[in-house]
């Protein structure tokens, strides 16, 4: 699935927030969004996703608007791990996750043991399923952000809408969860904090500061020891290991 934006504008009071951001993710491509805290990255992942909408601009799934589309329909072709996830009653893991099923039921449909074959082999995809039966509450924040991503898996979307997914992983389950991301054969647009997981993992990169779009291209156009200094303020080297991978190296 495509998904496009088009000067995408949102301010707050008197400051703008997203400065008229346009954005092409291809079919089954993983996009990266990256800058530094505060240049907008969570803000267009949220208009993308329809928790926010923006003061003026369009996203587009597969060139339908995304307004033009109830947010059940919405929710069948893009699921969402957002970096914050909390919940007001005292779930157990197997419940959370099976809310991702909610879009492909009706109006008071009760799940069924499909529903429940899919939710068992999400959870074994990010090695939580020891963990179905306990309160999602009681989880670490890590814990928790693989249980988010089973119920993104449990929608069953053609798209995925990551918001610094590696946040609160150890880097054993940083590199499963990006793997197992490469291997879904979705399109994927994602914020990602790391530039080390985005050289590593993304098929395109766009870059913004301060609401502006300040790059875009593969990793290895754009994550340049210049970009780098230019947007962050700190000296970098990028150096490639014995199997041609990039690695940025901070001074």
């Amino acid at each position: 699935m495509r998904i496009t934006t088009e000067d995408i504008r949102v301010g707050f009071h008197t400051r703008q927030i997203l400065k008229g951001i346009s954005i092409d993710s291809g079919n089954k491509e993983l996009v990266g969004i990256i800058g530094p805290n505060g240049s907008g990255k969570s803000t267009l992942l949220k208009c993308i996703y329809r928790v926010l909408k923006a003061d003026s601009g369009a996203v587009y799934l597969d060139g339908d608007e995304l307004y033009s589309m109830n947010a059940k329909s919405s929710a069948k072709k893009m699921a969402v791990v957002a970096q914050h996830n909390y919940y007001n009653f005292d779930f157990s893991v197997r419940e959370v996750v099976l809310m991702g099923r909610a879009p492909h039921k009706k109006a008071l449909e009760r799940d069924n043991a499909k529903d429940y074959q899919i939710v068992e082999e999400a959870l074994q995809r990010v090695q939580m399923e020891q963990f179905a039966d306990r309160s999602f509450s009681t989880l670490s924040g890590g814990e928790q952000q693989r249980v988010i991503l089973a119920r993104a898996l449990a929608q069953q979307t053609p798209a995925l809408i990551l918001d610094e997914p590696t946040n609160h992983l150890d880097i054993t389950h940083q590199i499963m969860l990006m793997e197992l991301v490469k291997t879904l054969d979705v399109t994927v647009i994602s914020a990602i904090h790391d530039l080390n997981i985005a050289a590593a993992y993304c098929d395109r990169i766009y870059i913004l500061k301060d609401g502006v779009l300040e790059a875009l291209g593969t990793p290895a156009e754009v994550l340049t020891p210049e970009m780098i200094k230019k947007i962050y303020k700190v000296e970098a080297e990028v150096a490639y290991d014995s199997q041609g991978k990039m690695h940025i190296l901070f001074l």
